[in-house]
């Protein structure tokens, strides 16, 4: 197979259809739903979809939308090929040369001639964000460092403004703001001006990246590389806004060590609930009538560990709101997550009357933040919720147990969405190719993923693997790599799916026979994404059907023979 060098990538995602036009990325998904004509995607998944260049290109030409592809993309091929998979290198190299620093692995020749050219063409900081953006995207195949996503960044910022009503300070203002996991300082750098920055971290290239950041968007920040639990760099800061998106699930996070630490103001945090720790961390840093905002999974809100902790925050009034978000905001796993919003009484404030569940668990992660008017949840969303009612046996903070869903006309919701069922399931049959049976084997030699990326013709930029060449079929690509021989190469001892790129393999064929694997491939994956939407509406279709025939808004399907109360084919079963 010969690469051609020249041909553009294939496909790109949404984020790079917004670089191309010029807008945010929830400025494509809002076009996706309002232009028919829009390109459908040609490859991905539901959450992740990949479009083909050159018809988007057309679209936006049609719309006067399109513009020349930058420069950057060579530049982000240019740091592959020098650094790999290891990106935070890469962007920590970038950040000291645009701020004329020393640097361990110094940018090669010709990424370094690239950088200085886009970097006076652009800007320094416009282009040092657009690298960030394209590192958090591919940590999502990649299964490098959890990054907090640009899509978090919005929602935290919304809740955290005024009108989120979480301005912070009592008198409204922010002056400094603090993130004790801060990464590379996605949060601890958004959305307040003027405010001074305060950020510890870990690792030490995530920490030199979030300083990089800081100091080209010109930021006051000061980031501290070390263990914010085990050592913390500012122990006596209490900022007005405090944003935490921390590691979830660590099992060793000091415990044995900090038993009598001072911050556990509502109960030393049990060895299992390593979240519950940066929760009162998090609010051991804010200043009284400050905020906390802290970015959660799900099930710290039901665990029974974490019982009399949660009971603590709702009896003294310190949990202002909990905010359930939808699943694909997080960049290491697709599960949904809580924010959480916690309050440092000032002195004089009163005592909270209620706390406030927010459930979006169901929006569009594209929307919140910027379709939705910061973040505004409709009133159906929302349950103002009593303490009293909060503090049972397990104290459950799931805002889907307190927010009841609204629905104006059952009969009509109900028949529209039994209509959906139905069409879904003509087009799954449809969908899905019938297969005949075949030798049992593959007569054909293998050919290792990693000579392909090697060799130019498979590109690992996005969320899965993409053909650069004309002689290799994407969807035939995909479709192999998910062989179960290939799985289990993948599958570190976690459980956690992970390609595996030096010894993933797939059969050599001509690309005729690639496309007849890969039009089967498609269509499987096109079943599989359908099959989504259609578990999703099944979830909607029987919760409105309990509900309604539980309300009485819905009746049971009127018996057919009145006089005996049986059905008909009751009755044919008799006779």
């Amino acid at each position: 197979m010969a690469a051609d060098e020249s041909a553009p990538a294939a496909v790109v995602t949404a984020a790079e259809i917004a670089r191309l036009a010029g807008v945010t990325r929830a400025a494509v998904s809002n076009w996706r739903r309002r232009h028919p004509d829009f390109p459908r995607p040609a490859a991905g998944t539901a959450t992740s979809p990949l479009f083909a260049l050159t018809e988007v290109q057309q679209w936006l030409d049609r719309q006067g939308k399109g513009r020349e592809t930058s420069a950057e993309v060579d530049l982000w091929h240019e740091l592959r090929a020098q650094y790999g998979d290891d990106l935070l290198t890469a962007l920590s190299a970038v950040g000291a040369r645009l701020l004329g620093t020393a640097v361990e692995q110094p940018l090669a020749e010709p990424a370094a001639a690239a950088l200085t050219t886009l970097s006076v063409e652009r800007g320094a900081h416009a282009l040092y964000a657009d690298l960030v953006e394209r590192c958090i995207a591919s940590t999502t195949r990649s299964g490098g460092e959890p990054m907090t996503t640009l899509a978090l960044e919005r929602i935290v910022a919304a809740f955290a403004g005024p009108a989120g009503e979480v301005a912070g300070a009592s008198d409204g203002t922010i002056s400094t703001v603090y993130d004790p996991a801060c990464g590379i300082g996605t949060l601890l750098l958004t959305a307040v001006p003027g405010a001074h920055r305060y950020g510890q971290e870990l690792n030490p290239a995530t920490a030199a990246i979030a300083e990089f950041r800081a100091r080209l968007d010109g930021r006051a920040a000061t980031v501290a590389c070390g263990d914010s639990l085990r050592k913390d760099a500012f122990p006596d800061l209490r900022a007005d806004l405090v944003v935490c998106d921390p590691p979830v699930g660590v099992a060793d996070w000091g415990r044995d060590d900090l038993l009598l630490d001072p911050r556990w103001e509502l109960g030393v945090p049990p060895r299992s609930e390593s979240e519950l720790a940066w929760v009162q961390h998090c609010y051991a840093h804010t200043a009284p009538g400050g905020r906390a905002l802290l970015v959660l999974p799900s099930s710290v809100a039901y665990r029974k560990a974490g019982r009399r902790i949660r009971a603590e925050l709702v009896r003294r009034g310190l949990l202002a709101s909990v905010v359930a978000l939808p699943p694909g905001l997080m960049s290491s796993h697709s599960l949904p997550v809580h924010l959480w919003i916690l309050r440092r009484p000032a002195q004089g404030d009163p005592s909270p009357t209620h706390i406030r569940m927010i459930d979006l668990s169901t929006a569009d992660p594209d929307d919140i933040g910027i379709g939705m008017k910061d973040c505004a949840p409709t009133p159906e969303q929302i349950a103002d919720v009593p303490p009293v009612e909060i503090l049972d046996d397990d104290v459950d903070l799931s805002p889907g147990r307190y927010v009841t869903p609204h629905h104006g006309d059952y009969p009509v919701e109900y028949a529209a969405l039994r209509d959906r069922v139905q069409s879904l399931a003509r087009d799954l049959l449809d969908l899905l190719p019938e297969l005949p049976a075949g030798p049992g084997r593959i007569e054909a030699a293998p050919m290792g993923l990693g000579d392909l990326v090697r060799g130019g013709l498979v590109d690992l930029d996005g969320t899965e693997p993409t053909s650069r060449t004309d002689q290799l079929d994407t969807a035939y690509l995909r479709g192999f790599l998910r062989s179960a021989a290939n799985t289990r190469r993948s599958t570190t001892a976690s459980g956690t799916l992970r390609l595996n790129a030096s010894g993933a393999q797939l059969p050599q064929m001509d690309i005729g026979r690639q496309r007849e694997y890969g039009e089967a491939f498609r269509r499987l994956a096109a079943f599989e994404e359908l099959l989504r939407e259609a578990a999703a509406v099944g979830d909607r279709v029987g919760a409105l059907a309990y509900d309604g025939l539980t309300k009485g808004a819905l009746l049971p399907p009127a018996a057919t023979s009145a006089s005996s109360g049986k059905s008909e084919s009751q009755e044919a079963q008799d006779q």
